[in-house]
């Protein structure tokens, strides 16, 4: 039975004159072509017997007066083992070359996690990246955002945390990419059939040349896959988001064709509860976790940008990462002042842990300061104090720098995984005085500095 007619199409949405089929929000629409294909829509607004619906792909060739019919269910996405090794669009459409014959599939719309089911303990999870590991240390069922401008590594770092965290973790990972290049989510599925890891990951795109119905759907069908491997398969996740702003820009976009009042920098006025939406469902279960590594790019480096901050007031923790710092060389190029953990408590890590990371953020502090002095008197014009302040905080600059597993193609130097045990005996002694001979360079893109010249 017919659910309605086009009345009118614009770039982003079409209005559709209802029939007497009972329609709701987020029911799916659908005509079909000449060539037979079919082209679907999701309906968005409902005001009488008109309702708006956002089209899957372009709306090139709809006029008005075409029919639309319903369909049975709503968007979903596969929700079964096959999830792991494939490559999927944001509409739960295979895009690898490969086959798959569906087990069973999920509406990507869930409520999240009762308060009574919520785990908000877990063991704490090691990276392997000694920057994060010290200044930014995270657990299982996490949140951690991962915020930059354009070109400073946010997605060399989450290429990374897969390869890190998979071998000291053991678990299956959900890949979520939203509106960035394609050549991106090919050179991953590469990398991971390369390492062998394929089968241990699945993979969700919405690709920057897609319209915003594809980008702001990925994060949903990329979640229906981390909850079934939690809730089914009982696993601990994990989640990679890149880029999570570029689901809220999707979002914007479709907003303000539908001519919805914007608030401040255009985002739309339900931007709080569109961001909760999918923030709540990144959760943890006595039985599994989600944890969930972030990419948020930083609209022309504003820190305070409303999305940006809606985002972040979600996460557990962030990794900032600093153009100037980039600009020096040094990389990861994560800046230490703005980069912050709810792990970084002195029950949580230990005492040790603790005091060195308060020790080390005192230096590099200092060393800020120094250097405007030095720029402006020269080095010579400092105290002995401030020397050793300033040669040590170099030296622990130079430290927290790692050759990645991921970028060994590039740099010719294999990655290195560090235990956190190594990065405070090494931070111990270059704060100890114990290395004060040794020069600078010596720190600069390696692993563990004790190990190495101990081996």
């Amino acid at each position: 039975m017919t659910a309605g007619k086009i009345i009118s199409v614009s770039e982003l949405n079409v209005e559709i004159l209802l029939n007497d089929v009972p329609v709701r929000k987020r029911d799916i629409l659908y005509t079909t072509d000449k060539n037979g294909n079919r082209r679907r829509f999701e309906v968005a607004e409902i005001a009488g017997r008109v309702a708006v619906a956002v089209p899957f792909d372009s709306v090139f060739g709809l006029k008005k007066g075409m029919d639309l019919e319903k369909e049975e269910q709503g968007l979903s996405a596969e929700y079964s083992d096959q999830v792991l090794g494939h490559m999927f669009d944001a509409y739960g459409n295979l895009i690898d070359g490969t086959e798959m014959k569906s087990e069973a599939v999920k509406s990507v719309y869930r409520k999240p996690l009762r308060l009574a089911d919520v785990e908000i303990g877990g063991d704490i999870l090691w990276t392997g990246i000694k920057v994060l590991d010290f200044f930014a240390p995270m657990q299982k069922g996490f949140k951690m955002g991962l915020l930059g401008g354009a070109g400073v590594g946010k997605t060399v770092l989450i290429k990374e945390l897969i390869n890190n965290v998979y071998k000291g973790f053991q678990s299956n990972s959900v890949f979520i990419g939203v509106g960035e290049r394609s050549r991106e989510g090919k050179e991953l599925y590469d990398e991971m059939e390369e390492s062998g890891l394929l089968d241990k990951i699945s993979m969700v795109f919405g690709q920057m040349g897609e319209n915003s119905m594809a980008r702001s759907k990925a994060v949903f069908a990329g979640l229906t896959i981390a909850e079934y491997l939690r809730d089914q398969k009982r696993q601990d996740v994990l989640l990679f988001i890149d880029n999570i702003y570029r689901f809220v820009q999707a979002s914007s976009e479709i907003s303000a064709d539908m001519n919805r009042m914007p608030i401040e920098n255009g985002y739309p006025a339900n931007i709080e509860s569109m961001v909760s939406e999918i923030e709540e469902r990144i959760n943890s279960t006595p039985e599994g976790s989600i944890t969930s590594f972030q990419a948020i790019y930083i609209p022309a480096d504003d820190i305070t940008d409303e999305a940006v901050q809606t985002i972040t007031q979600h996460l557990d923790g962030q990794i900032t990462l600093s153009r100037k710092v980039a600009e020096k060389g040094l990389y990861p190029a994560v800046d230490v002042f703005h980069t912050r953990s709810s792990m970084i408590d002195m029950e949580k890590i230990g005492e040790r842990h603790y005091s060195l990371v308060e020790e080390v953020l005192k230096y590099l502090a200092r060393y800020e300061e120094l250097e405007e002095i030095i720029a402006v008197l020269g080095i010579e014009e400092l105290s002995a104090d401030d020397k050793q302040i300033f040669y040590r905080s170099r030296k622990l600059r130079n430290y927290f720098t790692q050759p990645m597993a991921v970028a060994e193609n590039f740099t010719g130097v294999p990655g290195e995984y560090v235990a956190v045990s190594d990065i405070l005996d090494d931070v111990e002694a270059i704060l100890s005085g114990e290395y004060d001979e040794v020069d600078e360079l010596e720190f600069f893109m390696i692993g563990s500095y004790r190990r190495l010249h101990r081996e």
